[in-house]
């Protein structure tokens, strides 16, 4: 059973977005990119929005209110979008409150609670919070980036709810909106208060005696007909009016998904944060056998969490090669508890684990017991608990797994056997063996189901799973929701939990509060069916275009590339990590990974109502890709692995078919060629790139953003150098030969890299060779899309490089990105081509070979030097970073290695005209402001050329340097104390007077040439 999408023909949408335009202070956006972009959530299901309003501030969200109720369109407040149940998504006008509504109003740290408006992250509410030694207790696994709104409206948890509670349990008022414009700070509610209520009259007098009303009636069955377990999330909390919980308005209202009213702001309780923790890991022969353990470890310890992870998920972590370190520091077992404990001190924390290993007859030493008390390896083993729903939405085999039955709940004194049952259900429905996982210490069961939402035959499946499984979690007392809420997923099923009568009750409350169903209609009460409106079903066809990439790791699909966003929204965090950077910089969805893949996704035109219809040529995903910096952070940080720099490239390369493109792409996408041209006068180019009027008559030209200084061309390219050294070419097949990669960055801009890269291989005893013949990776023509000459170029590349290829030879990369080219981009567009599969395995980052592959007793010169270390994105993401580390060491490098995200340039993203504010921005979130405060006697590292060139011109002071120029200045010895970076042999800013020259020399050949044209017009008008 599947219903159409809510008929908008009744709303005056044009007035609408004219009104709020002309009265709210706010981002009113009803274009058809925004309404792509906001179509789904983290759930199985898909409506796309009205129009989505970005109020900046919260009254101007509480106008937005009632600006829709006056035209009587639907409301959505939306904060993260990570909702698994389709709380987020909605035929209405979404209110994105996330972007300027994330204040911090107070804190008052000796009643320990603070005032906070609905957008603030979780993460940077906790970091506000820091120098009080307070935090917010519930922490869920999207810490990083969900929005306390969210969390209220979701009822959230995560692990930590073991100490301190739910959302509900942590919220002491909130400030509320009702449709029809009755605002009030809600919460406990006295008798004497609620008289004095009823007294003043009006819509809150009304509201409280509904309340009153609905209580009385349903007194006996909102006591027996609630569940009495730790994790019940499913359903409104009608049992928080009971008059033995105070008649707390505002914890009934929380977990009501926005189905009852508009939060404003909210004040909550803090607890302390722990000053010291343990971790102890339990191994158990399977799932069942942990949870059969979970109340007996319980009667002896209460612990601050109780994790749980089994075999299967331990199984795709390996298979996907993720979370090792984290598998490593697991004791034996096929599955797992984790205990964590908190205290005031060391000794406290260790104790509460020895003693619980003493109740339970284990040891320390137990093959099956692992305990921490330091923080960082506690946080490796939790990271893959943490990671379960990332790991689970995409395994190895290619299957898609959903949510639907993601969070159930059950007493814990019954988890086992309620396991067991469930694992009998998966046998019947023949979905195989998903992870069981989750929050055991409270009975909350994480999983993800391969359901057939594809198919007509699937989803039959899909919904008769759910009904049963509901009547089995019904049948162990326990809650279709531990966590995610009820939204679409469960609305339909709260009958088989609560009754008739609950569920009536809960009609009324719904009408109390929204007489006419515009608050996020179809959730909870009412409920559309959890087969509709789905993301897919059996009525999507996608279009399946031809692309240029192979994507071998989606069954060479576009279309499963892009379905790899599956909405968790790591990619809207705030800091750590690479991923997104644009999303940073600009706090938009549409700038997010995940607003790109869904945007991506409308493209493919799936749906009756798919919000981009124009395919390839569309101008809103292009625009929503203008600014992804193409950094790969997301190929490594997305929990899925959306690469959304590949896209990208696919997308501008059939977007720009036949058509004329923007300058950026000739100037900047044939780098490689200007710069082999360059050779010919290489002081007269820079002193023209530089020179006052014609530099900025060029950058106009060539589409490059005013503000940007052009790099400078090296007088001696490096393989100038090379070929005057005059020495014989050694023997390929000889072990000790190594190809030194002559990129374009490292040959024409900065060839010191490449010489000193030579000398350094060299001491370590290789053989260095360089093609004789032009080569390129083709990194430029990738990413700016221009993929079929990318894949001429690789063919010219491997022409040459094949008796290297035959033979086996290492090839050492030292520019990053062009090394990942070989690594990735170019085994998935050429994927069948034998030779770009050698070089992907042949070729190696300069660290790599140094560390893995140089002559026994080599060592590095001795350095003993401080160090601000960029990371280049794309070695982040493709090569990663643990061979630089480790020859760092051996260097005596005390080497701090930057968190900070990409440098913003990425390339040629950041010398782009209109990208120059983003790329900025970028980089001042954390690398300029790091170099900055780095000790002027330490090093500054950046094998990365886009890295050494944002560093250079972004105020700092400072230069970078590349790993292999600080060995080769090591190998001659003591490096100054100040500012070592001044022995590096960088080219010239050509001199002011060059500069002038040359702008005088264009001018007067630019009046000769006007003259000329001039005398010539003159002549053919007097023979005419």
């Amino acid at each position: 059973m599947t219903r159409s999408p809510a008929d908008v023909s009744g709303w005056d949408v044009a007035r609408l977005e004219a009104a709020l335009h002309e009265t709210v202070d706010a981002e009113v956006r009803f274009d058809t990119g925004s309404r792509g972009a906001y179509a789904t959530d983290g759930s199985n299901y898909r409506q796309v929005p009205v129009g989505v309003v970005v109020p900046r501030s919260v009254e101007a969200g509480a106008q937005a209110v009632q600006v829709c109720a006056r035209f009587g369109v639907p409301v959505l407040s939306r904060g993260g979008g990570t909702s698994l149940a389709g709380q987020s998504t909605n035929t209405a006008v979404v209110i994105d409150w996330s972007k300027y509504c994330h204040g911090l109003v107070r804190v008052d740290p000796d009643a320990r609670t603070c005032v906070v408006e609905p957008g603030i992250v979780l993460d940077e509410l906790n970091r506000r919070l820091a120098d009080h030694r307070l935090q917010f207790g519930p922490k869920p696994s999207t810490h990083s980036h969900c929005a306390l709104g969210g969390m209220i409206g979701n009822n959230s948890c995560g692990a930590s709810a073991q100490a301190y509670g739910k959302t509900v349990d942590n919220v002491r008022r909130l400030e509320v909106l009702t449709y029809d414009g009755a605002r009030m700070w809600v919460g406990p509610t006295s008798q004497a208060e609620r008289a004095r209520i009823a007294a003043e009259g009006g819509r809150r007098a009304e509201l409280y005696d509904g309340l009153d009303r609905i209580v009385t009636e349903y007194l006996a069955d909102i006591r027996r007909g609630y569940p009495k377990i730790p994790r019940r999330v499913s359903g409104y909390n009608l049992d928080s009016l009971l008059p033995e919980s105070g008649f707390d308005v505002a914890r009934a209202l929380v977990g009501s998904e926005g189905t009852l009213v508009t939060v404003l702001h909210a004040e909550l309780d803090l607890v302390p944060v722990p000053a010291y923790q343990s971790l102890l890991v339990l191994g158990y022969d399977d799932i069942c056998s942990a949870a059969d353990d979970v109340t007996h470890l319980l009667e002896h310890c209460n612990p601050g969490q109780l994790e749980a992870l089994d075999g299967r998920m331990a199984q795709l972590m390996r298979e996907e090669g993720a979370y090792l370190e984290s598998l490593d520091a697991l004791p034996e077992g096929d599955s797992w508890l984790m205990l964590q404990f908190g205290g005031d001190s060391q000794e406290e924390v260790d104790e509460q684990a020895h003693a619980l290993l003493r109740a339970v007859g284990r040891t320390e030493k137990d093959a099956t017991v692992a305990f921490s008390d330091d923080p960082e390896r506690e946080q490796r083993m939790l990271r893959a608990r943490e990671a379960g729903l990332g790991v689970t939405a995409r395994p190895p085999d290619d299957r898609e797994t959903w949510e639907g039955w993601e969070d159930s709940a059950v007493p814990p004194e019954r988890l086992g056997d309620y396991l067991r049952d469930l694992k009998k259900l998966f046998e019947e429905f023949d979905y195989d063996h998903p992870s069981l996982y989750g929050h055991f210490g409270q009975g909350c069961v994480h999983t993800r189901i391969p359901f057939g939402l594809r198919t007509a035959e699937g989803v039959a499946d899909f919904r008769r799973f759910l009904e049963r499984a509901a009547d089995l979690v019904a049948s162990y007392g326990g809650s279709l929701s531990g966590e995610h809420g009820d939204g679409q997923s469960r609305g339909e099923l709260l009958t088989r939990m609560f009754g008739e009568r609950l569920v009536t009750a809960f009609g009324e409350l719904k009408a109390l509060f929204d007489p006419d169903n515009r608050m996020n209609p179809g959730k909870i009460v009412h409920p559309n069916p959890v087969d509709g409106q789905l993301r897919l079903g059996p009525a999507w066809h996608p279009a399946t275009p031809a692309t240029h990439f192979g994507f071998p790791d989606d069954d060479h699909s576009f279309n499963r590339a892009v379905m790899r966003c599956v909405g968790i929204g790591n990619c809207r965090g705030h800091s750590g990590g690479v991923m997104c950077p644009s999303y940073r910089a600009t706090m938009e969805e549409e700038h997010s990974t995940r607003g790109r893949a869904r945007l991506l996704f409308e493209m493919l035109d799936g749906h009756a109502d798919s919000a981009v219809k124009d395919g390839w040529r569309s101008t809103e995903v292009h625009d929503a890709l203008d600014l992804c910096l193409a950094c790969k952070g997301c190929k490594s940080d997305c929990p899925t692995g959306v690469d959304m720099a590949t896209l990208k490239a696919e997308f501008l390369s059939h977007h720009y078919e036949g058509r004329l493109r923007p300058a950026a792409h000739y100037s900047m996408g044939w780098l490689p060629v200007w710069a082999r041209l360059s050779r010919l006068a290489p002081g007269l180019l820079n002193s023209a790139l530089h020179a006052p009027g014609l530099a900025r008559a060029g950058k106009r030209l060539a589409g490059v953003a005013e503000a940007r200084s052009a790099p400078v061309f090296a007088e001696q390219s490096f393989l100038q150098w090379w070929q005057a050294r005059g020495l014989d070419e050694p023997d390929p097949a000889d072990p000790h030969t190594v190809v030194v990669w002559p990129d374009t960055f490292s040959t024409y801009f900065h060839p010191s890299i490449a010489v000193s890269a030579v000398r350094v291989l060299e001491d370590a005893g290789f053989r260095v060779a360089v093609p004789a013949k032009p080569v390129c990776c083709g990194l430029t023509w990738i990413s700016t899309g221009q993929l079929p000459l990318a894949r001429k170029v690789l063919h010219r590349t491997l022409d040459v490089l094949r008796p290297y290829l035959e033979a086996g030879t290492p090839i050492i990369g030292l520019e990053p990105s062009c090394t990942a080219v070989f690594r990735s981009d170019a085994p998935e567009l050429m994927p069948a081509d034998q030779d770009v599969q050698r070089l992907a395995g042949q070729v190696r980052t300069f660290a790599e070979h140094l560390v893995h592959h140089a002559p026994e007793g080599w060592q590095p010169p001795r350095l003993t030097r401080q160090a601000t270390v960029q990371t280049h994105c794309h070695q982040h993401a493709v090569m990663k970073f643990d061979a630089d580390r480790e020859l760092m060491r051996r260097a005596h490098l005390d080497a701090e290695i930057l968190d900070e995200g990409c440098c913003g340039l990425a390339g040629n993203f950041g010398f782009e005209r209109g990208h120059h504010e983003v790329s900025m921005a970028v980089a001042e979130q954390g690398v300029l402001p790091a170099v900055r405060g780095a000790a002027p006697d330490s090093l500054v590292l950046a094998d990365g050329f886009s890295c050494r060139t944002q560093i250079e011109q972004g105020g700092t002071g400072r230069r970078a340097l590349h790993l292999a120029e600080v060995l080769a200045l090591g190998l001659d010895g003591t490096l100054p104390a100040e500012h070592p970076e001044r022995l590096a042999r960088r080219p010239d800013q050509p001199s002011r007077a060059a500069r002038w020259a040359t702008t005088t020399a264009a001018a007067v050949s630019a009046t000769a040439a006007a003259a000329a044209v001039g005398r010539t017009v003159v002549r053919a008008l007097r023979r005419a």
